[in-house]
């Protein structure tokens, strides 16, 4: 609820990139506790008003910056789900396992835009 009650002044915080967890409660947690179930066990935020997005509904680098720390210090499972975007009226869901030395990041994705660069 802290996370997704934030509101940031995105003019004070121009030139900053900042991302926010915080874990579900232990109950919804559980619930998900596999990583195979629908119930998140961590909400994640990301505000880059520098990047002309003010807040991004699903970021893969954080997500996986957040693991790598999250399971390094035990706060989370090898395996669990993120959610992310919900205030922005998407629900992201990040899928996050962690490999051996490797930290892997997946989910659904929508195609909004589509193109070719030709150089």
């Amino acid at each position: 609820d802290a996370v997704r009650a934030l509101k940031p002044d995105f003019d004070a915080m121009q030139g900053l990139k900042l991302g926010v967890v915080a874990p579900w409660s232990e109950a919804e947690a559980e619930a998900g506790a596999d990583g195979a179930g629908d119930t998140p066990q961590f909400e994640v935020r990301a505000f880059v008003p520098m990047l002309g997005v003010p807040e991004d509904p699903v970021t893969g680098s954080l997500n996986a910056g957040l693991a790598q720390w999250l399971i390094g210090a035990g706060l989370a499972p090898e395996r669990y789900l993120a959610r992310q975007g919900h205030m922005l009226g998407r629900d992201g869901q990040v899928h996050v396992m962690k490999l051996g030395d490797d930290v892997w990041i997946g989910g659904d994705v929508v195609t909004c835009v589509s193109g070719t660069v030709e150089l």
